[in-house]
This record gives structure tokens, C-alpha cells and sequence, in this order.
């Protein structure tokens, strides 16, 4: 069964820093080629803001937003995929999603959502001024 379940979101400072987690399933890391990180905040679309193909370290893949401040890696012996958010700014401010994607279409360099087929429910990140 494929399962995503994000956790870390919290609120802070701006300038400050979040480690977001996704724990995922053994079928997850079986089944999918990518995991991706998405956001959307409130009246807004859902944007890409980074992926990682499964079991590999390289060809990770940014949005444009968040290239130098964000790094996502994966601990493969525990599946699960993280996010490093630094310098977070207010516009960072969103629900925070990591999707699975399967096939070769998350391999290219976009993140888009129509890529992704398996969903987490989402954790929250509140950036203050």
C-alpha cells in the first residue's frame, strides 16, 4: 500500500528554519520513481517546490522559489524524504504536501501536480514577519 505522511510544519520567524518529513511505505519506494514536495496556500494553486527520484541522491529538482534555500534528500533504509527549509520567507507560508509519482514523467525537470499520483494529507507551515 502506498503511504505518505507528512510531518514538521510548524510555525516561525522569518529567516528561521523547518525540517519537513515524509514517511513513506516499503510499496511506496517499490512502486514510485519520484517523491516531490508541493505547496499551496490558501486561494491558490498547488506548486512544485522539489523532487528526488527513488533510491538515487542525484537530478534532484528545484522550483525557482526556492533553489539555494530548500534541500530535499531521502533516507532510503527508512523511506522516507526530507525537506530542508532555510532563510524561510513569508511567502513560503502554506500546507506542504509530498506526492508520489510513478513512470518516467516525474523524472523531467517540472513539478507538476498532474505528474504526481499518490498524495500525503498535508502539514502546515506558518512563516511570520
Amino acid at each position: 500500500q502506498v503511504q505518505l505522511v507528512e510531518s514538521g510544519g510548524e510555525s516561525v520567524e522569518a529567516g528561521g528554519s523547518l525540517k519537513l518529513a515524509c514517511a513513506t511505505s516499503a510499496d511506496t519506494y517499490n512502486t514510485a520513481g519520484c517523491i516531490a514536495w508541493f505547496r499551496q496556500a490558501p486561494e491558490q494553486e498547488r506548486d512544485g517546490v522539489a523532487r528526488i527520484p527513488i533510491g538515487r541522491s542525484g537530478d534532484t529538482f528545484y522550483a525557482d522559489s526556492v533553489t539555494g534555500r530548500f534541500t530535499i534528500s531521502q533516507d532510503a533504509a527508512n523511506k522516507t524524504v526530507f525537506l530542508q527549509m532555510n532563510n524561510l520567507k513569508p511567502e513560503d507560508t502554506a500546507t506542504y504536501y509530498c506526492a508520489a509519482g510513478v513512470g518516467y514523467r516525474c523524472l523531467l525537470r517540472a513539478l507538476l501536480p498532474s505528474h504526481y499520483t499518490y498524495w500525503g494529507r498535508g502539514t502546515q507551515v506558518t512563516v511570520s514577519s
